[in-house]
């Protein structure tokens, strides 16, 4: 969480993050209580980046790139899949059966959507945005990751003004049951 550099290589390194996450819970056995610990740790990231990618990277992409209110539209779907599929992994034991089966689901999701960000978001902002606009984007991209929720709340806003508003309290509180529960700490 929080890297430098300009809002592509922030977020693409965030990308490389979770796909290690997904690796080193596919790499316990199944059932073991690490997987369960992992996904913990995997759901704070997506909740974070998702968060700050809302309040900041879309409302950008609506005002710079041409049709981006579509895009953002289908780009802010994907995360409302994702975090209902989070919110539903949440207190799911490893051993438990959904549990896999919502893992694969959440990884398969969220490869998907990554890849598109990758691959047709990203170019477009490079063509739209100066260096410099890059840069502070990817300044307040880190700002909003520091006090994002580390949980899913899918029934929150997640368009401006409504998450910038909500996000920062859900954060405090999110943050305080994580260091009270220990939850997030490998």
């Amino acid at each position: 969480m929080g890297h430098g550099g300009n809002v592509i290589t922030e977020l693409t390194i965030d990308h490389r993050e979770v796909e290690e996450l997904f690796a080193m819970i596919e790499a316990q056995p199944v059932g073991d209580e690490r997987r369960r610990k992992l996904a913990d740790e995997l759901t704070i990231e997506l909740v974070r980046h998702s968060v700050a990618e809302e309040a900041h990277l879309y409302p950008a992409v609506r005002e710079h790139i041409p049709d981006g209110d579509k895009i953002a539209d289908k780009e802010i779907a994907d995360h409302a899949r994702v975090e209902q599929l989070l919110k539903d992994l949440e207190g799911l034991h490893a051993k438990e059966p959904d549990f896999d089966h919502l893992v694969a689901k959440l990884k398969l999701d969220v490869s998907e959507h990554m890849r598109d960000e990758e691959t047709r978001l990203f170019p477009l902002l490079t063509a739209a945005w100066t260096p410099e606009a890059l840069d502070d984007l990817g300044d307040k991209v880190r700002t909003a990751k520091k006090t994002a929720p580390t949980r899913p709340h899918p029934s929150t806003p997640s368009t401006p003004p409504g998450n910038k508003l909500l996000s920062p309290g859900l954060g405090l509180v999110d943050r305080a049951r994580d260091l009270l529960t220990g939850r997030g700490k490998g």
